[in-house]
């Protein structure tokens, strides 16, 4: 735990001077860096060997985003919608696991879920930086509120054959943190809560899809954390697993409910 405290705490000093410090093409430029490390770790999921393979799967994302930059950047609704429609079809996989993931579905799910978390990464930031970090905030909330309920109160499991941890009664918890949350930052930002309360839930619950459906990935290459880049936190997709379902519902609901 004391391990976790102090890579977060780390991991928070650095995101905040990305965030409000650096000059945006920097930052926009971590965004990138923490992509591509993702596809960096996604690969060991495609059943491929050796150095070449894992890094033509990083270059072909970077490539994405590099056309992503000039093509879907100025709007990247349709593209967020269809990550909202694979993670309900995520969602729906989790269901019926365990079933093997066929080497397409591998392929073709690190692109689903790196390429639009880069776009909605860019969109929300160029929004407000305060903004990003509230939307990253319902995600961190949701987690460490499940985590905490879960210890303490969890008894019915969530998906025992994904993630045995993981119980109601922590998602539970975790939703209740989010409320808490949202109402403060809410009241703060003038927002119309009726409206705001509902959407920051649903981002919260998207959020345990994403984490759900990468742990069923690392299940399926009997992986158990995708990288040890992060001491007591695993790898680059082991922290930003939640924030790639829940960022693309986030960044549509900035025009959909007039947040921007």
């Amino acid at each position: 735990m004391i391990q976790r405290v102090i890579t977060a705490a780390i991991a928070l000093v650095v995101l905040l001077t990305i965030l409000f410090v650096a000059p945006a093409p920097v930052t926009q430029a971590a965004f990138a860096l923490v992509i591509l490390g993702g596809a960096w770790e996604w690969s060991a999921f495609l059943g491929v060997k050796g150095l070449a393979s894992k890094l033509a799967y990083v270059a072909m994302i970077g490539g994405l985003m590099v056309i992503a930059n000039f093509v879907a950047i100025p709007d990247a609704e349709t593209i967020f919608v269809g990550s909202m429609v694979a993670w309900l079809a995520a969602l729906i996989w989790t269901f019926f696991y365990p079933t093997a993931i066929p080497a397409g579905v591998r392929w073709a799910g690190g692109v689903v879920m790196l390429l639009p978390l880069y776009l909605a990464l860019v969109a929300i930031y160029d929004t407000a930086p305060i903004v990003l970090l509230f939307a990253l905030l319902i995600v961190w909330v949701a987690d460490s509120g499940a985590f905490f309920a879960g210890k303490f109160l969890g008894r019915v499991k969530l998906a025992p054959k994904i993630s045995p941890k993981k119980t109601w009664e922590g998602v539970i918890g975790g939703l209740a943190a989010v409320v808490m949350l949202t109402l403060v930052y809410g009241l703060w930002a003038g927002a119309d809560l009726a409206v705001f309360v509902p959407f920051c839930l649903a981002v919260a619950c998207i959020s345990i899809v994403g984490d759900l459906t990468v742990s069923m990935f690392k299940r399926d290459a009997g992986i158990k954390d995708s990288g040890a880049l992060f001491p007591g936190h695993g790898g680059v997709l082991d922290r930003i697993d939640s924030v790639a379902a829940a960022a693309p519902l986030f960044a549509l609901g900035l025009g959909w409910l007039g947040f921007r």
